[in-house]
């Protein structure tokens, strides 16, 4: 068991449900979450996570410890460390919506890629256990719509086409560096679209389930048949936590659902689950530089660690939607 675990971007969607998932199956004795709470961070997110935990009490307990704070930080995130003294670092924190990247790249340039340096340079000063960055297969760019046989290995070679991958691409690397220069122990997982409960209303299945509840039109980009491997986030969390217990230093892990659908699909599947008329389906421009389509080889991970996800993606996509049906004061955070 961890003695002291931190987890950056916890109060996020991804990192909320790892909290939940760390917390439930006791793998550390302490969790430090560190979130600067911007728009898509929630302390709710948090205080669910941890609300059936006895000995744990918002904000701060024997088990549990929330702090505010920017990855970016650097004096902020040294004290931290000075104080808690973390064995293993799950680095979550990122700006992460693509469409925000485009109109304004500096703040991800800013958290992505500085706030990782910060974070890198105090797991190097304090001699953590393990360092684990959290990543993303969109650094790998897109594949073609007429291949399927075609999907991203952890040899594919980096190709980044929007400033938020870029940024995910180039911390990956810092990472990578670290490891060959300092001997860091590092590891990376590169997964593919999560969805579950507590993700942002900006994302595509909790948008579009919100606008299908409200009547009001579902925007799709271009065709809507631009395709996703659909991975269930308590699967990404178990996957973290087999790379932490089973992963090699200085290796990257790719994470897989094994779903791949169009968007067109997905919506299609929302609408049914909600009873809604296919006629809200609204096509709009597509975003610039749009990736055809991602696909994830995860066979490194399960020949590695076990590890297989459970949840199928018609039963997690029911569960997601019937929870943002169920909950629907989460819209009070969208933008």
């Amino acid at each position: 068991m961890v003695k002291t675990m931190l987890v950056t971007g916890g109060a996020g969607f991804i990192g909320a449900n790892f909290l939940r998932y760390v917390l439930k199956h006791g793998f550390a004795e302490r969790v430090i979450c560190y979130d600067a709470l911007t728009y898509a961070g929630h302390i709710e997110s948090i205080e669910d996570a941890i609300k059936d935990i006895e000995d744990a009490h918002m904000p701060e307990s024997e088990r549990f410890r929330f702090v505010k704070g920017d990855v970016a930080d650097r004096a902020a995130v040294m004290a931290l460390f000075e104080e808690e003294h973390p064995e293993v670092v799950v680095h979550f924190a990122a700006e992460s919506h693509v469409d925000r990247s485009i109109t304004g790249p500096e703040l991800f340039l800013w958290t992505n890629v500085i706030g990782t340096g910060v974070l890198l340079d105090a797991a190097r000063q304090f001699g953590v256990r393990r360092y684990h960055q959290v990543s993303t297969d969109e650094v790998y760019g897109d594949l073609p719509l007429d291949r399927p046989d075609l999907k991203f290995t952890e040899e594919s070679p980096l190709h980044a086409s929007s400033p938020y991958s870029a940024s995910k691409a180039s911390a990956d690397l810092l990472v990578l560096s670290y490891f060959r220069t300092y001997g860091l122990p590092v590891t990376i997982s590169r997964c593919s679209n999560n969805y579950g409960p507590y993700q942002h209303w900006e994302k595509l299945i909790p948008l579009m389930t919100d606008h299908a509840l409200s009547g009001k039109p579902l925007p799709v980009y271009g065709t809507g048949k631009n395709v996703r491997d659909w991975l269930y986030v308590e699967d990404h969390c178990a996957a973290i936590m087999a790379i932490l217990e089973h992963g090699i230093c200085g290796e990257v892990y790719n994470v897989g659902g094994n779903n791949e659908k169009d968007n067109l699909a997905v919506i299609h599947q929302i609408l049914k689950e909600l009873s809604k008329d296919e006629g809200l389906i609204s096509f709009v421009a597509d975003r610039p530089g749009h990736d055809r389509r991602y696909a994830i080889d995860a066979t490194k991970l399960m020949q590695a660690t076990g590890w297989q996800p459970k949840m199928g993606f018609e039963e997690g996509l029911a569960a997601t939607v019937r929870w943002y049906a169920e909950h629907r004061e989460w819209a009070a955070y969208k933008i």
